[in-house]
């Protein structure tokens, strides 16, 4: 089955470049941000994401462009990057002024959640190098005409960070598809973000002109309807139970409404507790809809970056196999176990989400 026109493995030097923030997440491991006495570092980023899970779990080649104020934190950051095999030639370094006042590295302060309380993330992200980059930064002619790509990601956190930013992405894009490489964007909807940056109508502004130019098009339940401004009778995005059949009725409408999408793919989840939730992934391509077997509750440890490592490992099932089915369900599998650890990046192997999509058990190995 042959769905997307996708370059060859070997044609390029990257699987995949990915555009966005890195911040240092910063957890409290089970307790509250607000009454923390030590925190666990870790990196994260929504675009980042994807890339450190194609290369640290499916072992293909990906790049990451982004910028830092070049401190000590930068480099920290940098070093993780490094830890999880993702190239870095591209990283910006902007000069730091001792204090931060003209630019600075993020963080994310983030609690799991458990039980009746939900996940919390606090960001500390102004003025951040990430946030200033704008259109002519990057030589996109070099990374995507020279160096090549199969595939480029990014993402709705952003495009939210400045109006740079959002114009940098849809140059990346443009740029992207001259060469023929894939454009895979994540809607990722942050109220917070958006909260000083033109509030819901100015998010729905961007993301309908960006995904325009898009092929692959990915979200959460609560992303197409807000991001793109979509509504469906009978869809609740707080559902205490997976509606696909809903679901299924707003991917249309999303297909209708931008015809030169190629693939629209979506995790679908029912809330139970912070810890246990119903998990399951659909997709459209090639015409159809592809679903993954649904996970009653699946008990998480941490959720965050669940979504992305749904991304890279679809990315991941059709850059192999370019087989929606597969791709999907690979997705799913690994949006699962990435939800078993802590941190925003995966720390699963391809030997588990392979185990996992043909019906592994959690039966002790040895």
């Amino acid at each position: 089955m042959t769905t997307l026109d996708i370059k060859p493995a070997g044609s390029c030097k990257y699987d995949l470049v990915a555009l966005g923030e890195v911040m240092l997440r910063l957890e409290p491991g089970g307790g509250r941000v607000r009454s923390a006495r030590h925190f666990n570092g870790w990196e994260g980023g929504g675009e980042y994401n994807v890339a450190r899970g194609l290369r640290r779990c499916f072992g293909l080649k990906t790049a990451m462009c982004t910028a830092f104020a070049d401190n000590d934190v930068g480099r920290l950051l940098e070093d993780f990057i490094l830890q999880g095999g993702v190239d870095t030639e591209w990283v910006k370094w902007r000069a730091f002024d001792g204090v931060g006042r003209s630019v600075r590295n993020g963080l994310n302060f983030t609690e799991r959640g458990f039980g009746i309380r939900g996940a919390l993330g606090v960001s500390d992200r102004g003025h951040t190098a990430a946030s200033q980059l704008g259109p002519g930064d990057f030589d996109w002619e070099l990374i995507f005409g020279q160096a090549g790509a199969r595939w480029f990601h990014t993402g709705g956190i952003f495009v939210a960070l400045s109006e740079g930013t959002a114009a940098l992405a849809l140059e990346a894009i443009q740029a992207a598809k001259r060469h023929g490489t894939l454009v895979s964007y994540d809607l990722n909807y942050r109220p917070s973000l958006w909260r000083s940056n033109g509030g819901l109508e100015r998010a729905q502004q961007v993301n309908r002109q960006i995904v325009r130019h898009v092929d692959v098009l990915l979200g959460n339940e609560e992303d197409f309807t807000t991001c793109l401004g979509f509504e469906v009778k009978g869809f609740h995005a707080a559902a205490t139970k997976i509606e696909t059949d809903a679901f299924q009725q707003m991917i249309a409408e999303v297909i209708r409404s931008f015809p030169n999408l190629k693939v629209v793919a979506t995790t679908l989840r029912a809330v139970k507790s912070a810890c246990r939730n119903d998990w399951g992934a659909v997709c459209w391509a090639a015409q159809r809809f592809y679903q993954a077997p649904a996970r009653e509750d699946l008990e998480i440890m941490d959720r965050v970056g669940g979504g992305d490592s749904f991304a890279s490992g679809l990315v991941y099932g059709f850059l192999q196999f370019n087989d929606p089915q597969k791709a999907i369900e690979y997705g799913a599998a690994h949006g699962a176990l990435a939800m078993t650890t802590p941190g925003d990046t995966s720390m699963a192997s391809l030997k588990e989400v392979e185990a996992l999509v043909s019906g592994a058990s959690a039966r002790i190995q040895r």
